[in-house]
């Protein structure tokens, strides 16, 4: 008799199929495994540092700006000196303080060509700090620059001259103006002290 067909060895070829089709699957499940670990953990870094830019958002608007409105000369010292290394702050506050003076004043086309008016917060900041964490590892640097004013009527003095009540009775013989508040866009800039590359950028409208 004379064979047809020789199905030796059949098995073997159908076990590496079989095993090259799981090690692809396993090396597929392994590459999606450590992509999801890069993308958390630049999430996890997103998150940290735009949590430091809200945080110096929230320190410049609250507590830096207000207090050199009323008055620039007089405030930026003690200001420097509460926030600055060894300070009570203890952040190393530094203020760009010609352009910031003028940036709070004047509209932006009275600023001049000397000051830099690019959107980077890092290119010429008028306010640079240190967000301190448990260790050096966790600081985080805060950049802030104003890069637009537009004047408004604001009184910046700190003094309240509104009297009791004569406008709404009608026996005062003066009218309040409609107030029109200063308005302010900067741009904050959170980024890792370690890691430059690990930021995030705001740009926040602020009016007074």
């Amino acid at each position: 008799m004379k064979k047809l067909g020789n199905e030796e060895g059949i098995a073997l070829v159908t076990a590496l199929m079989f095993t090259l089709i799981c090690l692809g699957i396993v090396a597929g499940l392994m590459q999606m495994l450590l992509l999801e670990t890069k993308v958390s953990a630049t999430q996890k870094n997103y998150r940290n540092s735009i949590e430091a830019a809200y945080g110096g958002t929230e320190l410049i608007t609250r507590e830096f700006i207000p207090k050199l409105f009323n008055n620039y000369s007089s405030a930026i010292n003690p200001l420097k000196l509460a926030y600055g290394s060894g300070g009570m702050g203890d952040i190393g506050l530094v203020t760009n303080d010609t352009a910031l003076q003028k940036k709070l004043k004047y509209a932006t086309s009275d600023w001049g060509n000397t000051i830099s008016k690019t959107i980077d917060a890092k290119d010429n900041p008028d306010l640079t700090f240190m967000l301190r964490g448990v260790s050096s590892a966790g600081n985080f640097k805060v950049y802030a620059k104003i890069v637009d004013t537009v004047q408004g009527n604001s009184d910046t003095t700190g003094v309240d001259y509104l009297d009791s009540g004569v406008g709404v009775a009608g026996t005062g013989s003066g009218i309040s103006p409609k107030h029109n508040p200063a308005l302010y866009t900067f741009e904050v800039r959170g980024e890792k002290a370690s890691n430059p590359k690990e930021k995030a950028l705001l740009s926040v409208l602020y009016a007074f």
